[in-house]
């Protein structure tokens, strides 16, 4: 039987096995948050869909993710509407907004937006905040298949530092697992494919990121737990592996080179814990139109020159981080779509095991990783420097590889032949090069 006939079938009690298999490569998708913040409408996100289906699903490409505030009516750009009036069913659980999602009158939620994207072949995610609303706790409405109420089960005290929708959940009191299980139990209902949790991961909520976790395993429905903000704790790196499919290790990033020079020193921090399900996140990929109705920045072209989005697009995938574009897709230029469907770099995301930075060299830095069932290696090579091109030096020794091998240039899909001992890259400042070698 196939295996997600079997995901489909089974019960997910066995999450020690399970959990690698929901996201057994680094998930690939879109976000609304780079481009519409927390405003996004129904018919933004079918047109994001619409083209994902049409140039993208063919090269990987699946999840379809609405951001913050959904349950909002009338959010605001450039930030959060303090005690936002939050659209919720009877028992304190948010539903969308039907002036910004009319498929969802009538009760319908989020599944006619999800029916419509699962046609396509493709999933779809939603973000939710950490807790119960305030308003839900303000009314003690009744949690759904529990006796208890809101606010018994609140910690009024644990509050978001910079949205005031939610109180934290106090696990200790009964029904606040029931709670998390209700608001699964929703979300599956509606054919949610992909959770975003969002002030969970930093400041640590472990309590509440294992009621997640714990909720979705009693599902027969294969959900991605996505865990932010960040940057998250290293040392609790096992715990988040354990619960979540991937979590943020930054802050929100956006289309400033010194946000990815930073990035590289992360990634390096934590490629040791990458692995089958369980993916440290760099965070989205800010790239084409971004910032139409967005929290940071007006309507613009990313500020990412084009060596700089290659490197992003190198980096994300030799460290086989989730990759989650944030652009506006209908708004793509060619060189943003040549990003976004080129398999060679792709696969290095997709298939590539035990990444690991090789070197770092001043401003001369090199990634390689392993692919899966094949041989070759993977290696990037990268030159963070501000001022002049860099001879970057790889012998092949360095990668455990024989003294002659074949080199192949990922990004140009062009052969360079048989090479002997190793390499001399010549990289311009900024820019990166990705490569296959065997």
């Amino acid at each position: 039987m196939k295996l997600a006939a079997l995901l489909l079938i089974a019960p997910l009690a066995a999450s020690a096995t399970i959990w690698p298999w929901i996201a057994p490569t680094p998930p690939m998708g879109w976000n609304s948050w780079d481009s519409y913040g927390t405003t996004v409408t129904e018919a933004e996100v079918k047109a994001n869909a619409d083209y994902m289906a049409a140039r993208l699903k063919s090269h990987g490409w699946q999840y379809v993710v609405v951001d913050i505030q959904w349950s909002e009516p009338h959010p605001q750009t450039h930030g959060y509407r303090p005690n936002a009036d939050l659209v919720m069913d009877e028992y304190g659980r948010l539903t969308p907004a039907t002036n910004r999602f009319p498929s969802a009158a009538g009760g319908k939620g989020f599944r006619p937006l999800a029916d419509y994207i699962h046609a396509k072949g493709l999933k779809f995610g939603i973000h939710i905040m950490r807790g119960i609303p305030r308003r839900a706790v303000a009314a003690d409405l009744p949690v759904f298949g529990s006796t208890a109420h809101a606010a018994a089960i609140a910690d009024t005290k644990s509050l978001c530092p910079w949205n005031t929708d939610m109180y934290g959940v106090d696990m200790s009191k009964p029904g606040a697992e029931d709670y998390y299980d209700s608001i699964l139990q929703l979300y599956a209902q509606w054919g949610v494919d992909y959770i975003k949790a969002d002030d969970i991961s930093s400041p640590f909520h472990g309590d509440e990121i294992a009621a997640l976790h714990r909720a979705i395993v009693k599902l027969k429905r294969p959900i991605v737990l996505s865990l932010s903000p960040g940057p998250a704790d290293l040392a609790k790196a096992d715990f988040y592996a354990a619960n979540a499919n991937m979590w943020r290790i930054s802050g929100d990033f956006w289309d400033r080179w010194p946000d990815l020079r930073t990035s590289f020193g992360l990634l390096e921090k934590w490629s040791q814990y990458t692995r089958r399900g369980a993916w440290p996140d760099a965070d989205m990929l800010p790239l084409g139109r971004i910032g139409i109705r967005a929290e940071r920045g007006d309507d613009r072209t990313t500020r990412f020159t084009r060596d700089e989005q290659r490197t992003l697009m190198s980096l994300w995938s030799i460290a086989c981080s989730p990759l989650m574009f944030g652009g506006d897709l209908p708004s793509n230029d060619d060189f943003t779509l040549s990003l976004l469907t080129n398999d060679e770099v792709l696969n290095a995301d997709q298939n590539g095991t035990s990444s690991r930075q090789l070197f770092r060299r001043g401003d001369q830095v090199a990634w390689t990783s392993d692919c899966v069932g094949v041989g070759p290696r993977y290696l990037a090579v990268f030159n963070v420097g501000d001022q002049a091109p860099l001879e970057i030096r790889v012998n092949w020794s360095e990668l455990g590889l024989p003294a002659t091998c074949a080199l192949r240039d990922l990004w140009e899909k062009k052969d360079l032949g048989t090479v002997k001992d190793g390499y001399t890259f010549k990289i311009r400042p900024h820019g990166s090069g990705l490569y296959q070698v065997r």
